[in-house]
């Protein structure tokens, strides 16, 4: 019997850490799946496609789970992935049963994608380092809201791009913290099932029924696990490539992993996210070109949030 369900289309566990392709930064989320489960039962999310990073992992190891616990029998899960492409786009995959490999271009991605018969989405389309941008009209549906691009312009270009190409769209948590789960949710009339569900997803039946950004604390809070949980990874990485700063860079890293909280921290932070948003705005709306970002290099994000 059809209802009127409400769906998590966007969010990340534990076994997306070290499946970052091509990333300098193994870790990726600290939500395990207890966590996401409970968030997603306070939320009262009827369904949720977990969408790890280059990995169908998490999606098995939750439904075990959820069987074992009665609490959380009512939510429905699905499988989809989250694919980053050969410019480092990311594409979401929903209803496929079998891993798609990242670093294909976007045409690969979306016949790997149509020959599992699931459906495509551009994830966070025009956020300026991960984004695939004008392509996204390639995707069976775009994510025209994300709940992590809180420089804002990413996501009113990527509604006037939906508005303006007419586009089937979704809104997304891109949850990586466990509080920000449900923070973006969709919803919908439909048997919560999987063939009810990728059908009226694909058909565009799909509607926005929250959206909100993360705050600037759960940003932090996300960074702080990325940065405690990768530290050595990151100093192995200094070490070879700028030996002359590793002891700056150490004192750093380990000063935010003991204070994370302090005045300097939050300042920096705050420098960070104001950079960002800068970029952010000259690439959307004054046509910078993006793919300067793709490295995530500090010297190019701030020459070009201090230009004129």
């Amino acid at each position: 019997m059809a209802e009127v369900l409400r769906v998590e289309t966007h969010c990340h566990n534990v076994f997306s850490n070290h499946n970052n392709y091509l990333s300098r930064l193994p870790f990726d989320c600290g939500v395990t799946l207890q966590e996401q489960l409970e968030n997603a039962y306070l939320q009262n999310i009827d369904a949720m496609f977990v969408t790890n990073h280059n990995t169908l992992d998490g999606y098995p190891q939750i439904l075990e789970y959820k069987q074992n616990h009665e609490k959380y029998k009512n939510i429905e899960i699905y499988p989809a992935e989250e694919i980053t492409i050969n410019n480092k786009g990311h594409v979401l995959a929903y209803g496929i049963d079998k891993e798609i490999r990242p670093g294909m271009t976007l045409d690969e991605t979306l016949d790997e994608i149509r020959k599992q018969n699931g459906i495509s989405c551009a994830a966070h389309p025009f956020a300026v380092s991960n984004g695939i941008r004008e392509e996204a009209i390639k995707c069976d549906i775009i994510e025209s809201f994300n709940s992590n691009n809180v420089d804002i312009f990413s996501n009113l270009i990527a509604e006037r791009f939906t508005k303006q190409n007419k586009l089937k769209s979704i809104v997304g948590s891109d949850s990586h913290v466990k509080s920000t789960m449900g923070r973006s949710v969709n919803t919908v009339e439909s048997e919560n099932n999987t063939d009810s569900i990728l059908e009226n997803l694909k058909k565009g039946e799909f509607k926005t029924g929250k959206l909100d950004y993360a705050s600037k604390a759960e940003m932090h809070e996300h960074a702080h696990y990325i940065i405690s949980s990768s530290r050595q990874t990151i100093l192995n990485s200094i070490s070879q490539t700028n030996p002359k700063f590793h002891s700056v860079v150490r004192w750093a890293i380990d000063s935010f992993i003991s204070n994370p909280n302090s005045r300097l921290w939050y300042m920096m932070s705050a420098l960070g996210m104001y950079l960002s948003k800068r970029v952010s705005k000259k690439v959307n709306l004054y046509g910078y070109n993006p793919h300067i970002l793709e490295e995530r290099s500090w010297s190019n994000l701030i020459s070009i949030s201090l230009s004129p």
